[in-house]
Order: structure tokens, then C-alpha cells, then sequence
């Protein structure tokens, strides 16, 4: 499986480097890597297609892990940044830092405040007397997100009107000016390793807290660390990106149906394939009208809607 979707993340970077309104091939492209090609192909895949496919490749397998950390958290295949408000939460913090003016390190704060305090509210109000049914959890994520959005529409209403068009698309998903993958690829190495390496205690949880704590898990503290990494996950995916749905909730799903629920392999596999699917549907986005760009965020809810209704009526199913 690991083989596999090794190669279906190459494959998808390499479609991503030869795809574009400029079309140049894949031999060109994978000449362009190696300093081959000539001037103009080198920079339209070096500076331009390799930044955008990398950034698209970390955001993904980052959404995809804060998908497994919440779903872990909340003992709820359902939970999802996107779902649940945290993206919301994020965006309406980072959209503040940006209208007060501030530098980038701060919007990432705020990002990240907004998006662990809508975690941490979700969480407090779903639990309530101690049952996770899954319809308080969707109806407490579906009212946060509704006030994260109708917060968003506000701030969008008081900001400058030459901002206005950006912040729509931004909000939307946007990979149009994403050529610094550094910070994110290497926060979703760090927390794909970290996460991996702490699979046993992640298996633990997602049985219950009791459980973990009848083994001897330090549950409380534990709980935080995984807040605070699905949080950080989901601020830093935000401010780069902007607002991208489904991805956290449909692809641990679809690894869990081939794989089981082993976090060893969930958590590395579901960032292999969160990845290998946003910079598919990124690469749709900049080629389907091209040189038209389309918001990455509208393709993955197309993509994302149809696979959730499918593994919900396979769930009903096998339960009748």
C-alpha cells in the first residue's frame, strides 16, 4: 500500500510539473529538474510548478493528519477541521491580524489561537454530559461554522475594497501565490514522524479515555499535545492556503476502509494521500480553464461531497 501510494505522489508531482497553460510535456518537466532544459522551462517548473506542487503536497497531508488527530481526539469519524469550525475559526482570526495590519509571524499566532479555541470549544460543548453522539458533535461544528462565517462575511464587508477580491479567492483556497513550501512541508514531516511515533498512545485514546487511562496514559496532557498539533496544523494550512474542505474527513476514511484503524499506518498513509489529492486538485484548478485559475477549495468540496455521501451510505448499509 505504502509502494503504491509512493507512486501515486510521484505521479501526481510529476502531472503537476508538466500540466499547466503552458504546456511543456513531461519530458521537458523532468529534464527542467535535472538543469537540462532551457532557461524559460527551467524557471516555469523550478520557480513556479515545483513551490506551488510541494506547498499543495504539505497542506494536504497536513489536513489530513489534523483530520486523524481530531477524529482520535473527538472518537468521532466525523470530526474535520473544515467541519467543525476550526478552519473557520482560523480564518476569522488570521482575516483580524490582517486588517489590523500585522506581520506574517503574527497572522500565524492568531491563526492558530483561533483555531485551538474553536477545537477547545467544540470539544467542551459536544461532550456535555460525557456522551460523543455524533449528532451534537456535527451540530455543534455546524453552528460554529456558521458564526465563523458569518463573522468572515463581516470582516470582509469592513476591509478595503482592493483587498477584497484576494481575500475572497484566499478564503476560498488559493495556491496562486504559494511558492514557500518550506515552513509547511516541514511541519508536516515533523508531525507525521510525530505523530507516527506516538500511534501506540493514539490507539489507546481512540478507545476512550478511560481505557487510556486504566493503561497509564498521562490522558489530560496527552490530549493538549493533540490539540495543540491539530490546531497548528489546520492555522499554519489556513494562513498559507487559505480554507480547504473534506480532505481531513474523506481521506483517513478511505485509508482506514483498506488499511484498519492501526495509527502506524493511518497517520503516514492519510498524509501520503491528503497530499497526492490536493495537488491533483490543484492541478485541475489552473488547467481545466486555463489560463483561468480556480479556487483549489471549490474542487476538493466536489470531490470531497460525493466520497463522504458514499461512505455514509456504506456505513448504513453494513449496519442494517
Amino acid at each position: 500500500m505504502f509502494a503504491g501510494l509512493f507512486g501515486v505522489a510521484i505521479g501526481a508531482m510529476v502531472f503537476a510539473l508538466a500540466s499547466g497553460s503552458a504546456d511543456i510535456g513531461f519530458g521537458d518537466a523532468m529534464r527542467a529538474l535535472f538543469g537540462e532544459a532551457p532557461e524559460n522551462t527551467r524557471a516555469l517548473v523550478m520557480d513556479l510548478r515545483l513551490p506551488r506542487a510541494l506547498t499543495a503536497f504539505s497542506v494536504g497531508g497536513l489536513l489530513a493528519i489534523a483530520g486523524v488527530l481530531m477524529q482520535v481526539l473527538l472518537r468521532n469519524p466525523l470530526a474535520e477541521p473544515y467541519i467543525l469550525g476550526s478552519s473557520g475559526g482560523a480564518a476569522v482570526a488570521a482575516l483580524c491580524a490582517m486588517i489590523l495590519g500585522l506581520s506574517s509571524i503574527l497572522i500565524d499566532i492568531a491563526a492558530f489561537g483561533g483555531a485551538m479555541a474553536a477545537t477547545l470549544l467544540v470539544f467542551s460543548i459536544a461532550h456535555g454530559t460525557g456522551s460523543w453522539a455524533p449528532a451534537r458533535l456535527l451540530l455543534t461544528g455546524v453552528v460554529l461554522a456558521a458564526g465563523f462565517s458569518a463573522a468572515t462575511t463581516l470582516l470582509l464587508a469592513l476591509s478595503p475594497e482592493q483587498n477584497l477580491r484576494g481575500m475572497l479567492f484566499w478564503l476560498m483556497g488559493d495556491l496562486s501565490f504559494a511558492y514557500e513550501p518550506g515552513r509547511v512541508l516541514w511541519l508536516m514531516l515533523v508531525l507525521a514522524a510525530g505523530a507516527t511515533l506516538s500511534a501506540r498512545h493514539l490507539n489507546v485514546l481512540s478507545r476512550g479515555e478511560l481505557q487510556a487511562a486504566i493503561a497509564g496514559m498521562p490522558v489530560v496532557g496527552f490530549r493538549y499535545i493533540v490539540f495543540a498539533a491539530a490546531s497548528l496544523a489546520t492555522a499554519l494550512s489556513v494562513t498559507t492556503v487559505g480554507v480547504i474542505g473534506f480532505i481531513g474527513l474523506v481521506v483517513p476514511h478511505l485509508v482506514r476502509l483498506v488499511a484498519g484503524s492501526d495509527h502506524r499506518i493511518v497517520v503516514p498513509a492519510s498524509a501520503l494521500a491528503g497530499g497526492s489529492l490536493l495537488v491533483m486538485a490543484d492541478t485541475l484548478a489552473r488547467t481545466v480553464m486555463a489560463p483561468r485559475q480556480l479556487p483549489v477549495g471549490a474542487l476538493t468540496a466536489a470531490i470531497g461531497v460525493p466520497l463522504f455521501l458514499i461512505l455514509m451510505s456504506r456505513g448504513q448499509t453494513r449496519g442494517r
